[in-house]
């Protein structure tokens, strides 16, 4: 295991970082995964305006959550979202970050 693989793995197992969330894929499987939430303000430039929109945004750890798609569920305590967008890998190939919406 690299040094930067078991440094995420301290950061997904510290309550104050992450918390559990369940994933569940458009096949009906579902799997508990920890995940570390951001929302992040996004702006979007259409013609000559800015438009500044929250957004939701995940990490989970790859070795958590394989194959996520563009669909599929993800629940975080009460909140229910669904997945928006292709995930995207980090430099490293260990973790997802998803772009989510209220589902």
């Amino acid at each position: 295991m690299s040094a930067f693989a078991a440094a995420m793995d301290a950061i997904f197992g510290d309550p104050n970082m992450a918390v559990d969330a369940t994933w569940t894929a458009q096949g009906g499987a579902t799997l508990p995964v920890r995940v570390i939430r951001k929302a992040p303000d996004e702006v979007t430039t259409f013609g000559a305006a800015q438009i500044l929109s929250d957004t939701t945004l995940i990490d989970v750890r790859i070795s958590e959550m394989p194959n996520p798609k563009p669909g599929d569920g993800i629940s975080i305590g009460t909140d229910i979202y669904v997945i928006q967008g292709e995930p995207k890998r980090d430099r490293e190939r260990l973790i997802w970050t998803i772009e989510l919406v209220p589902g």
